[in-house]
């Protein structure tokens, strides 16, 4: 699980490993965060016609970097 939330989230999980954080807390800190941010990536939130059409687990908190890296992905679609 460690491995496959890295691939999507490898600068959070790094600094949180940087940080001093065990790699229980750090899965615990990023897992959900690694699928939501695997599926804006993937582009399955694309061209939704509103916010009321995202199912209710689209959503997670995340910083500025991350809705960064999400909205260039849109950007190349």
């Amino acid at each position: 699980h460690c491995l496959s939330a890295r691939a999507v989230c490898r600068r959070e999980i790094d600094g949180d490993r940087g940080n001093g954080c065990s790699w229980k807390i750090t899965l615990l800190r990023n897992y959900w965060k690694s699928k939501v941010k695997q599926e804006w990536l993937s582009g399955k939130y694309s061209n939704i016609p509103s916010q009321n059409s995202l199912p209710e687990k689209s959503m997670y908190p995340m910083d500025v970097d991350t809705w960064g890296e999400i909205l260039e992905a849109e950007l190349e679609r």
